[in-house]
């Protein structure tokens, strides 16, 4: 009988820790898993793009809309697309003498300072650069090239006042050496009768507009209105009535009442075809008669009366006074059909003198 061999087998006291993964994935990753982790990163790296762009894009929006606000956004506007009736314009009849300066100025460099609009819809309404855009539409009309076709254009925030619009083109204007005030009171006078506008008297009006004129020039434009109510629907050439006549005639017509009728019964009987002939018939009533001289029999005072009437059609601004009524509002009277302006102005003069029928 053989002897088995016995062996010592030391177990020990605790149980080993299991081994611990390796770091490094064991084996390569499958083709599928592969695709997987690469169109992750992918996506992530997209998404990430995409958020910086639309950051990018509300920074540029927000910076759009501030210098828009400030006038600074630039932009070629089609001189067809552009209008000039929102605001009245301080012009003096006929033509500019110095814009064929201008027109040869643009020709040679360019527009170095922009018009500034309002956008309105697919139109745009001028603010300031009535003499600019007027020389862009002349020289697209006589050359027919297309460089004037368009034109540079400061885009002014849309929601502005029309307080704000109208002291922007008086403060552009006002840099002007030729801007006579003869045209500027034309400009307040416009600024009352204007129905749109929050103010009905020229106290006021020659405030807004002038504010930054100082008293005294303020104090010299409310005279020439003076002087345009009492004759300015008989004046060819106010805009070359000096101020030192002007203001002699205005303080005259304040102080003298009937003199108003004079002047302007001597400015329709003479005739002028020349500001130097209207000047005379003025410069005749800027002093008083001397003394022993038989004076003109005094006529009816000027008077004036102003009110707005709101109708079906909006807000009209009415203006009555010697020999002159003026109905104004934002509508094109001129297409209107003719007889029935005639009909309507019949019915008005029935109203007023019901006891002529």
């Amino acid at each position: 009988m053989s002897k088995r061999r016995v062996f010592d087998i030391d177990f020990p006291d605790e149980e080993p820790a299991p081994e611990q993964p390796s770091a490094e994935p064991v084996g390569r990753r499958g083709p599928m898993a592969s695709a997987i982790g690469e169109n992750a990163d992918a996506l992530r790296e997209r998404q990430q793009a995409e958020a910086a762009i639309r950051e990018e894009n509300d920074r540029l929006a927000h910076e759009h809309v501030r210098l828009k606000k400030a006038g600074l956004v630039t932009d070629l506007i089609p001189i067809d697309a552009i209008r000039a009736e929102k605001l009245a314009r301080d012009r003096k009849p006929g033509r500019d003498e110095e814009l064929e300066e201008l027109k040869l100025s643009i020709r040679e460099v360019g527009l170095s300072n922009p018009i500034r609009v309002e956008q309105d819809g697919d139109t745009y309404e001028l603010v300031q650069g009535y003499r600019r855009l007027t020389a862009y539409r002349e020289l697209f009309e006589e050359t027919g090239e297309e460089i004037y076709a368009t034109i540079p254009a400061g885009l002014t925030a849309k929601g502005e006042t029309l307080e704000t619009l109208y002291r922007r083109m008086v403060d552009e204007n006002m840099v002007r050496k030729d801007i006579s005030f003869a045209e500027m009171a034309e400009l307040a006078r416009a600024y009352v009768q204007d129905p749109d506008t929050a103010t009905d008297d020229i106290d006021d009006a020659v405030k807004a507009l002038f504010g930054s004129a100082g008293r005294q020039k303020r104090s010299y434009i409310k005279h020439f209105v003076t002087l345009l109510d009492a004759i300015g629907s008989h004046l060819k050439f106010a805009p070359q009535i000096p101020r030192a006549l002007g203001l002699q005639l205005a303080k005259r017509l304040s102080e003298e009442d009937g003199l108003a009728p004079q002047i302007r019964h001597r400015l329709t009987a003479s005739f002028v075809s020349t500001a130097e002939g209207e000047l005379e018939v003025l410069k005749g009533f800027a002093t008083p008669s001397k003394p022993g001289k038989q004076a003109a029999a005094p006529s009816k005072p000027t008077a004036k009366t102003t009110f707005r009437q709101t109708v079906p059609a909006g807000t009209v601004r009415c203006a009555a006074s010697d020999g002159r009524v003026e109905l104004r509002m934002k509508r094109d009277f001129s297409e209107v059909d003719r007889q029935r302006m005639e009909a309507a102005v019949a019915a008005f003069f029935r109203e007023l003198d019901p006891d002529q029928d």
